[in-house]
C-alpha cells in the first residue's frame, strides 16, 4: 500500500480478510454461498480498505497472515459508471501492487469465456440492462434478415459469450473464486413505492441470487455507509449464509483526522430575501479560506496549495436568471475570478447559460483535480459516492423542505483536503454552509442530520464532530504572555494505543521517516542491525528452547498404521524423517509472520554471511531459515524482541524530539502516527491553537436564541478580548474561583474533541483504553517568575466511568508530577463543591481500590473547594 492504514482501517481489513478466507473455504469445500457487509461513515476510506483487501487477496499479506487466492476474481458493481471510474482511480492511487491492467472496465465489446484470475472487473447497472450488448442472446429477426448465414450459436453482435455466460463459466470453474463487491450496497436492495422492483434492484438480486441457468455468485461483499437494507436482504436470501458484518467505529474515523471537525451553518437572523447577501458572505469566506490555505502552505514550505471550492446548490428546476444574479454577485465580490473558474455538474452534460454567463459541464469525478474550478453549480448530491475534499464552502438555494438534499451534498464535503487535521486551526478543519432560506428553527434538523453522519441515513452521532450555527472565530489572545504559551506547549498529552500495533513494524516505520527527513542516515540498516543483536542475544538467553524447536523444524514426525489381517489387530508405530527444503521454508514463512517478514529476511542474510562452514550460499541460507523458524516457535523470543524494539523506538523518538518539532505539520503528523502505534498510551506534544470557531448563542427552552456568557483571560478570544462558553453552574463556580486566585495569567477550556490542541489523558475502562479530556487548564505566575500549570476538572460522580477516569488522571499526575503544580478533580456533593488533589500519594493509593467516586469525595481524602 502507498498509504499507511489508520488503526481502524487495519482492523476492518483484517476482519474482511477473515470473512473472505472463510467464504472461499466453504464455497470450495461444500459449495456454500456467503455474504457480509462493511459499513463505515462517509470519508472513512472504504476504497483504501478495499485496496488493501484486494492486495492481500491477489498477492497475500504477511502482516494480515493471509495467503493469496490464486484463483480470485472480483466483480466491482455500482449503479454509476462515473463512480466506477472514480473508484478505479482511487484503488490505483492507494495500492502499489495493483496494476492498471488488473482493474478492467467491462465495455460493451467485452467477450470472454471466463473472467481472468487476479483482476477486478468493473460493472454497472446500465451494462446489465435489457438493451445492453453484453446481455443479448441470439436475435431471431436479425438472423432471418441475414438469411441464416450465421452459425446458430452465434450471438446477434457476433459475440460468443454474454456477460451472464462469463459469470456462469467463472463460477463453475473449480480453480477460480468469484467475489462480488457491491459499492453503495444499500442502493440495490429496495423496491419502488408501487411494489414493483426497479432495474437496479432486479439486476443486483440476479447477481446475488442467480437467475435461470445462471448461478448465484458465491461470495458477496456489500460496502456502504448504510447497509441495513443489504443486510436484511442477505439474511432473507435462500441458500446463502451470512458472516459477521464489519462495522467501523465512527468515533475512530472522526478522531483520525480524515474528516473535518466542524460544520458551520450560516442563516439569516431575520425574515426576508437574503440570498444575495449570503452569496456575498460565502464569497468572502472562500476568499478568506483560500488566503488561509496559501499562508499555511507558505508556512509549511509546501508547494501543494489547497485551492478551495465553493458549491452553489440549486433546485432541480433552477431559474437560470437567479443563478446568473448569484454569479454576478460572486464576480463583483471576487474580481480576480475568471469565467473559466465556473462549472456545473447538471445531468444534461452540456454548456448552460445563466444570465449573461455561459458555464461548461464538468464530470463530478474530475472536480477535485481540476483545481482551476473555484465555483461549482450543482443540484442534489452530485453523484453517489462523490466527494471533493477541497469543497469548503456551500450556498444552498433550496428551501427548508429540501433539507435531505442539503445534508446529502454537505455530507460529501467533509473529507479533510490533506487527509489530516491541521493542528490548532478550526478554520482549516471546517466546512461552511450558508442557507438563505432557513431560519433558526428549521436549521436544527440540518444540524441534527449532520451530527449523525451527514445525510447517509445513519442515526449514530459522530463523536467529536461539531455543527455550529453562526459561530465566531477566536484567535490567540494578545494579552497572554509568551511564557504561558511556552508552558502550554510543554504539557504532555496522551494518545490511544493501537490494538494491532507491532513494535518491530513501528521501529521500521520510524527508521524510514528518520532517514527520509535526514535526521538519521541509514536508519533502517541501523534498526535492523540492533534487532539482529537482540536475536543473537535471544539465541543465548533461550538456547535450550531454541534447540528443541530447531529439532522439531528439521524433523517430520508421523505414524505408521499396521493392520494384522489374520488377527484383526491394528498397531500404530511412530516414525521420523528429515525435513526437506519445502518443509523448512514453510516453517520459516510462518516464523517470519511472527517476528517480521523484513527483519527475518535481513537476519537470514546476516546469519548466512557469518556462516563459514556452509558448502554454498544456498546451504547457509537454508540453515539460517531453520534457525529463524526455530526462533518463531519460542514465544519468549518474540516477547523479548518486541520489548527491545519498543525500547529503541522510544529512545529514538526522545532523542530526535526537538528536531521533529521543527519539521512541517505533515511530517510531524507522520511521527505522531508512529507514536500512536505503541501498544501502551504514549505521550504526544500539544499544538498551539491558532483559530477556533465557537458558538456565540444557545437555544433556550422556549426556542429563542440567547447569547452565551463571555469570559476574559482565555488563551483565545475574539476582537473584544472575550471568549464565549456554555457551562453548567458548578463549572462556572470553578472558573470564577480560579480566576480570583493570585497570579492568574490565563485559562484554557480544553477541547472535548480529538485534536492536536486538546490535552487527553488515557484511562482503562472494562479492558479498553479510552481518553478523558480535563475541562480546564489554568496558568499562573509563581513567586520566582515562572509559570505554573494547574489542571482542574469538574467531574461528575454519577457516571459508570467516573472511577476509571479518576484513576487515569491519578496515574497521569504521578507520571508528570514535575510538570504541574496542581491536578485536581472537583465534584458537587450535596450543595458543596469537593476536591480531590491527585498529586497526593494517599489519594492515588485510595483510588487503586476505589469502587465508588462519590464516597471518595465525601471522605477525609477530599476537602471543600
Amino acid at each position: 500500500m502507498k498509504f499507511t492504514l489508520k488503526d481502524y482501517q487495519d482492523e476492518a481489513v483484517r476482519d474482511v480478510l477473515v470473512n473472505l478466507r472463510k467464504a472461499r473455504k466453504r464455497w470450495h469445500e461444500d459449495h456454500d454461498k456467503h455474504a457480509f457487509s462493511l459499513t463505515a461513515t462517509t470519508g472513512a476510506g472504504k476504497t483504501v480498505m478495499a485496496a488493501a483487501a484486494f492486495e492481500a487477496l491477489f498477492h497475500g499479506d504477511d502482516n494480515f497472515e493471509f495467503e493469496a487466492d490464486s484463483g480470485a476474481v472480483v466483480i466491482w458493481f455500482s449503479d454509476d459508471p462515473a463512480l466506477n471510474e472514480q473508484t478505479r482511480f482511487r484503488l490505483l492511487e492507494a495500492s502499489d501492487r495493483l496494476e492498471f491492467t488488473d482493474l478492467v472496465v467491462v465495455q460493451n465489446t467485452f467477450n470472454r469465456e471466463k473472467f481472468e484470475a487476479g483482476k477486478v472487473y468493473f460493472l454497472n447497472t446500465q451494462k446489465l440492462g435489457k438493451k445492453s450488448l453484453l446481455v443479448r442472446g441470439p436475435d431471431p429477426e436479425e438472423e432471418r434478415v441475414r438469411g441464416g448465414g450465421l452459425f446458430p450459436e452465434t450471438r446477434a453482435d457476433l459475440r460468443s459469450h454474454t456477460i451472464w455466460d462469463t459469470i456462469q463459466n467463472t463460477t463453475d470453474d473449480p480453480s477460480l473464486t468469484l467475489y462480488l463487491v457491491l459499492d453503495e450496497a444499500h442502493r440495490g436492495m429496495g423496491t419502488q413505492t408501487n411494489g414493483g422492483q426497479d432495474d437496479k434492484s432486479t439486476i443486483v438480486k440476479r447477481l446475488i441470487n442467480g437467475v435461470g441457468s445462471v448461478s448465484a455468485i458465491p461470495i458477496v461483499w456489500g460496502i456502504s455507509a448504510t447497509v441495513e437494507k443489504f443486510n436484511a436482504a442477505m439474511a432473507g436470501a435462500q441458500g446463502r449464509g451470512t458472516l459477521p458484518n464489519v462495522v467501523v467505529d465512527a468515533a475512530k474515523v472522526q478522531e483520525s483526522g480524515l474528516l473535518k471537525d466542524t460544520i458551520i451553518l450560516d442563516i439569516p437572523d431575520e425574515v426576508g430575501q437574503f440570498d444575495t447577501v449570503l452569496v456575498r458572505r460565502a464569497t468572502d469566506k472562500i476568499k478568506e479560506v483560500s488566503a488561509a490555505w496559501a499562508e499555511y502552505a507558505k508556512q509549511q514550505d509546501d508547494a501543494d496549495i489547497v485551492r478551495p471550492l465553493m458549491v452553489l446548490q440549486v433546485p432541480n428546476t433552477p431559474d437560470p436568471n437567479e443563478i446568473g444574479r448569484a454569479l454576478e454577485t460572486i464576480f463583483q465580490q471576487w474580481p480576480e475570478l475568471t469565467s473559466e473558474a465556473i462549472a456545473h455538474v447538471f445531468g444534461e452534460h452540456s454548456t448552460h447559460v445563466f444570465g449573461s454567463h455561459s458555464v461548461p459541464y464538468i464530470s463530478p469525478e474530475r472536480v477535485q483535480d481540476s483545481t482551476w474550478i473555484r465555483v461549482l453549480i450543482a443540484k442534489d448530491a452530485i453523484s453517489t459516492g462523490w466527494d471533493c475534499p477541497r469543497a469548503e464552502v456551500m450556498v444552498s438555494f433550496r428551501p427548508a423542505k429540501d433539507r435531505t438534499h442539503i445534508t446529502q451534498l454537505l455530507g460529501r464535503m467533509v473529507r479533510t483536503p490533506l487527509a489530516r487535521r491541521i493542528p490548532g486551526n478550526d478554520r482549516l478543519n471546517s466546512v461552511d454552509c450558508l442557507l438563505p432560506f432557513f431560519d433558526a428553527k428549521s436549521v436544527e434538523a440540518v444540524a441534527d442530520a449532520l451530527m449523525n453522519g451527514g445525510g447517509d441515513g445513519g442515526d449514530a452521532p459522530l463523536p467529536g464532530r461539531r455543527v455550529l450555527i453562526n459561530p465566531k472565530e477566536m484567535t490567540p489572545n494578545p494579552a497572554v504572555p509568551e511564557a504561558v504559551w511556552e508552558k502550554f506547549l510543554s504539557l504532555p498529552a496522551q494518545s490511544l494505543p493501537q490494538r494491532a500495533a507491532r513494535p518491530v513494524k513501528r521501529l521500521t516505520a520510524l527508521a524510514q521517516e528518520l532517514a527520509a527527513d535526514g535526521l538519521l542516515s541509514d536508519a533502517g540498516k541501523k534498526a535492523h542491525a540492533e534487532m539482529h543483536k537482540v536475536l543473537d542475544g535471544g539465541h543465548v538467553r533461550y538456547a535450550d528452547e531454541i534447540a528443541t524447536a530447531r529439532k522439531s523444524v528439521l524433523t517430520v514426525e508421523g505414524k505408521t498404521l499396521t493392520a494384522d489381517l489374520k488377527g484383526k489387530g491394528k498397531s500404530f508405530d511412530d516414525f521420523w524423517e528429515d525435513a526437506d527444503y519445502a518443509v523448512i521454508e514453510d516453517a520459516y514463512r510462518r516464523a517470519s509472520r511472527v517476528l517480521s517478514p523484513d527483519l527475518s529476511r535481513t537476519y537470514a542474510e546476516y546469519l548466512a554471511d557469518k556462516a563459514t562452514d556452509a558448502d554454498s550460499r544456498e546451504d547457509a541460507l537454508m540453515e539460517a531459515h531453520a534457525d529463524i523458524a526455530a526462533l518463531g516457535l519460542v514465544p519468549d523470543v518474540k516477547m523479548y524482541l518486541d520489548a527491545e524494539a519498543d525500547k529503541l523506538s522510544k529512545a529514538w523518538l526522545d532523542k530526535y524530539r526537538v528536531s521533529i518539532k521543527s519539521l512541517s505539520d505533515e511530517r510531524q503528523d507522520a511521527y505522531r502516527q508512529i507514536r500512536e502505534m505503541s501498544t501502551d498510551p504514549a505521550d504526544i506534544d500539544l499544538a498551539k491553537p491558532n483559530s477556533w470557531m465557537e458558538a456565540t448563542s444557545a437555544r433556550e427552552a422556549n426556542g429563542n436564541e440567547a447569547p452565551l456568557p463571555t469570559y476574559r483571560h482565555h488563551m483565545l478570544c475574539d476582537e473584544h478580548g472575550v471568549f464565549p462558553a456554555e457551562m453548567n453552574t458548578w463549572e462556572v463556580d470553578v472558573l470564577k474561583a480560579e480566576m480570583r486566585r493570585d497570579g492568574l495569567q490565563a485559562w484554557y477550556r480544553n477541547p472535548s474533541r480529538s485534536s492536536q490542541d486538546s490535552l487527553g489523558v488515557a484511562y482503562g475502562d472494562n479492558g479498553q483504553i479510552k481518553i478523558v479530556r480535563p475541562d480546564f487548564i489554568f496558568f499562573s505566575m509563581q513567586s520566582d517568575g515562572t509559570i505554573a500549570a494547574d489542571i482542574v476538572d469538574p467531574h461528575g460522580t454519577q457516571f459508570g466511568d467516573a472511577v476509571p477516569k479518576l484513576q487515569g488522571l491519578a496515574r497521569y499526575a504521578e507520571t508528570h508530577a514535575s510538570v504541574y503544580r496542581r491536578i485536581e478533580s472537583v465534584a458537587k456533593v450535596g450543595e458543596r463543591l469537593r476536591v480531590l488533589d491527585l498529586t497526593r500519594a494517599e489519594v492515588r493509593k485510595a483510588l487503586v481500590e476505589a469502587k465508588d467516586a462519590k464516597s471518595l469525595y465525601e471522605s477525609r481524602l477530599a476537602s471543600d473547594y
